[in-house]
Order: C-alpha cells, then sequence, then structure tokens
C-alpha cells in the first residue's frame, strides 16, 4: 500500500483580503499553493511544504483524548488569516493530507515518511501537521529516508513526556522515541519540558539508559533561557541533521486547554516560541511538526489559533534558514 496525500480543500484557506495586489498587504490565504505532491515540481526558490497527518489511533492506544484527527485542517484554516511577512522569492505550498484508516497505524505512518521524504526531494522544507504525536515517527522515517543510513540526526521534542513508552504489544503515541533510539545509532534524543509527575519513575529511567538529555518543566524560567538556548546550541552542533517536534500538551492548560493530556505547569507560549525561533532558524534544522491539537477539546479555538500561531514561528525560522 502506497497511496498519496489527498487534497485539502481551497476553502480551508480562506480569510481576509485587505489588497488584491499589494504583496506587503497578503496573508496565507493569498500565498499558498495547493498541489498534488506528484506533480510537484523541484522549487527554484525556498519553499517550505505542508502536510497533514489525519491521524490518532496512536492516542487511542495510548488511551488518551480523541480529537487530534481534526487539527490539521483546523489548524490551516486558522493560519490562512494571518499575515504573510516573508519577501518576494519564498513560497509555501499545501500537499494534502494523509490519513489512518482502519486503524493500521503503522503503514499510516511509512506513507507519511514517503510523503515526507518526497517533499525533500523536491528541495522543500516540510512542516507536517498532525495528528497525535504519532506524527513524529513517520517524520522521522522520511528525514532519515533523505538523509541516508549514516548521518547524525538530533531530534528535539518540546514536549511534558517522554514517549518512551514499551512498543512490545504495539506503537502508539507514547512509544515512537524509544522504537527510534532502540533501531537508530545515530539518532538523538533532547527533550524541553519534561514533567516531573507526567512521567513515572520507570521512563525517567529508560531516558539515563537511552541517554537522552532532557530539561524539567519548572527550570524552563526566562532566568535561565539563555543557558538552554546554549544547550540547544551545543545539542544541534553534535549533529549532521536536526527535526524538531512540537507536542501541544507541553503548554500550561491555561493557554492549550485543546490537548489529549493537559498540563496544569506546562510552558508558557513566550517559552515555547523561543525555542521554535532559535531551532527553526538554524541551517541544520530540516522540518517542523505540531501535534496533539485536539479541536474537539478545545474551547474558543485558543489552542487551534496558537498552535497556528507558533506554526508561523517554525516556517519563518525554516524559510529564514540557509
Amino acid at each position: 500500500m502506497n497511496s498519496l496525500p489527498k487534497n485539502v480543500s481551497a476553502d480551508l484557506w480562506t480569510g481576509r483580503t485587505d489588497h488584491t495586489e499589494r504583496r506587503s498587504s497578503f496573508r496565507y490565504h493569498q500565498i499558498v499553493e495547493i498541489t498534488d505532491l506528484d506533480t510537484l515540481q523541484a522549487a527554484k526558490d525556498r519553499t517550505v511544504a505542508i502536510i497533514g497527518f489525519e491521524c490518532e489511533e496512536g492516542v487511542r492506544r495510548n488511551q488518551g483524548r480523541l480529537g487530534a484527527a481534526k487539527a490539521p485542517n483546523a489548524i490551516r484554516q486558522a493560519l490562512a488569516s494571518l499575515p504573510w511577512k516573508v519577501e518576494e522569492g519564498k513560497r509555501i505550498v499545501d500537499v494534502g493530507n494523509v490519513a489512518c484508516p482502519n486503524e493500521e497505524l503503522e503503514i499510516a505512518q511509512e506513507e507519511l515518511g514517503n510523503a515526507v521524504a518526497a517533499i525533500f526531494s523536491k528541495a522543500m522544507k516540510p512542516i507536517i501537521l498532525g495528528g497525535g504525536h504519532e506524527t513524529l515517527y513517520g517524520h522521522y522515517v522520511g528525514v532519515r529516508k533523505h538523509i541516508g543510513k549514516e548521518a547524525s540526526l538530533g531530534i528535539i521534542n518540546i514536549d511534558a513526556h517522554f514517549d518512551l513508552r514499551s512498543y512490545e504489544v504495539q506503537p502508539s503515541s507514547g512509544t515512537m522515541f524509544r522504537q527510534i533510539l532502540e533501531h537508530d545509532k545515530n539518532s538523538s534524543y533532547y527533550v524541553l519540558g519534561i514533567q516531573r509527575f507526567g512521567n513515572t519513575q520507570e521512563l525517567f529511567d529508560k531516558a539515563d539508559e537511552l541517554g537522552v538529555c532532557y530539561v524539567y518543566e519548572e527550570e524552563m524560567t526566562d532566568a535561565r533561557m539563555d543557558e538552554i538556548t546554549l544547550s540547544v546550541s551545543e545539542f544541534i552542533e553534535k549533529h549532521d541533521h536536526v527535526m524538531l517536534t512540537l507536542c501541544t500538551d507541553v503548554l500550561n492548560a491555561a493557554f492549550a486547554p485543546g490537548v489529549s493530556a493537559p498540563s496544569p505547569f506546562g510552558l508558557t507560549p513566550m517559552v515555547v516560541r523561543t525555542l521554535i525561533r532559535i531551532v527553526a532558524a538554524h541551517k541544520k534544522t530540516l522540518s517542523f511538526d505540531i501535534c496533539e491539537v485536539n479541536p474537539l477539546l478545545d474551547e474558543n479555538g485558543r489552542t487551534i489559533k496558537l498552535g497556528a500561531y507558533l506554526t508561523n514561528e517554525a516556517i519563518m525560522g525554516l524559510l529564514e534558514n540557509n
């Protein structure tokens, strides 16, 4: 089975129009190009490509609250009216959504990986809109196909949870990083925002065993951000390539109520934005995914809007880095 992403409706990319010709007045919906992955031409300009992963099977297996499969299109709608603050000659395309029918998570992840690798082959940088955090594994598959088996890969995760659970019975949204680290000797993992009481001691022990770098949520204060960003930069420099993933349950529930596992002691949007800006703008960073936004549990679209704004930060960074 090797199906292509399904195109999204142009109706998702609509919004306020201040001017039809003056580019300085444009918003996302006036810039984005909806296209088929199989007819996508190699980019001559710096380009990011949006792809959605309409999947929550990993969340279901992990006994989480369902609804994240609705997020890709909801985030698109929230992005549509944001101002496009990028100079001419840089583009954004939308190649549609990969779905996960019949609870076939592993197949869907492989299809997402193939789509991500295809985006790279066209000299574009992928922006993946999840979906549950199982999105990350498909994202990783595509990155590894692109860079080859021998290149060193740094995976940076902004998350309250390690996602290092056992996958002996089946993979889920809580197993991906263990799957990667136990099978890929050239990958390393750095997670920012870990909750002391959001992970069992067994998971902390497994993180230490696998050599995971992590920073506790309570350590991520404004006073320590310079120290933390230096540590992140040092991690990046140790690797040939870097990929970035955001699990929105890392955010304080006051700002992001619409997630599978809300965090009462989560991070502020400003801290998360700072981390995304630093990592996405680095020349070694290849791609970004956002996961666990849950429109069915959101209040007045707050989490969706915040997710769109954070995705915008990643898009701007990836378009600027060299």
